[in-house]
């Protein structure tokens, strides 16, 4: 059974519908629930919650950044050159415009985050099994 399982069903912010749209950018299963997604706001909102395992490709955000709410579980945050940074519920990770990262659920816990992004993300190659597995 893996950790962290009522996060599934959504603590804060609803889990929402499969990440469909994403989902080539990702190993695992995600699920994305927009909560903001106003032309007249310049920046994107929205809860993002991983399946155990599951994680993001690397990736940079351009002429913007990234902001991290933890809200629930257990997940990894790594920028590229860095060791990964082990997340739990109340962890707040800020991502500078042009910096590689990935982040994304531990092996054994599902991960919800809110993420407010602004400028345009630049999606590179994904997170090895090996790198991964090292964590």
């Amino acid at each position: 059974m893996a950790k962290h399982e009522e996060v599934k069903n959504g603590i804060i912010f609803p889990v929402g519908e499969k990440n469909e749209a994403f989902a080539q950018y990702f190993v695992g299963q995600s699920y994305l629930s927009t909560l903001v997604a106003d032309p007249n706001v310049n920046v994107g909102v929205g809860n993002v919650t991983f399946e155990p395992g599951c994680r993001n490709n690397w990736h940079i955000h351009r002429n913007g950044f990234q902001l991290l709410m933890v809200t629930g579980g257990e997940g990894w945050y790594q920028e590229e050159g860095k060791p990964a940074q082990f997340l739990k519920a109340g962890d707040v990770v800020v991502t500078q415009d042009g910096v590689k990262h990935w982040h994304g659920a531990s092996k054994d816990s599902w991960f919800e985050h809110i993420a407010i992004t602004a400028g345009r993300p630049e999606w590179l190659e994904p997170v090895s099994d090996d790198e991964y597995n090292k964590l």
